[in-house]
């Protein structure tokens, strides 16, 4: 049991690592839209917000329900699903720089 705890505890580290990276263009991107008043930085400043309220009510109510399981495996279906969530955007965004 040791080496498949081991290969999971490194696949949340990948995940975590690649949602971060992502995340991390999502900022910038939203901020530089904001501060240029780019077309649609209201909108996107509205949909940024709403969408935190949106995945943390989305991952508490797993939570609550046992849906996530527990201990890693809880960790990497919320990395997993707030993943696909930033990569859309990081996706969408990028079309618009």
């Amino acid at each position: 049991m040791p080496e498949k705890t081991a290969r999971d505890t490194l696949k949340l580290a990948t995940s975590a690592y690649w949602l971060w990276a992502e995340s991390c263009f999502v900022i910038w991107s939203r901020s530089w839209m904001i501060i240029s008043g780019a077309p649609g930085s209201q909108a996107e400043a509205q949909r940024m917000v709403l969408e935190k309220v949106q995945a943390g009510n989305e991952l508490m109510w797993q939570a609550m329900t046992g849906g996530l399981g527990t201990g890693l495996l809880a960790a990497q279906k919320s990395v997993d699903q707030l993943g696909r969530k930033v990569s859309a955007n990081r996706r969408r965004l990028a079309k618009k720089i």
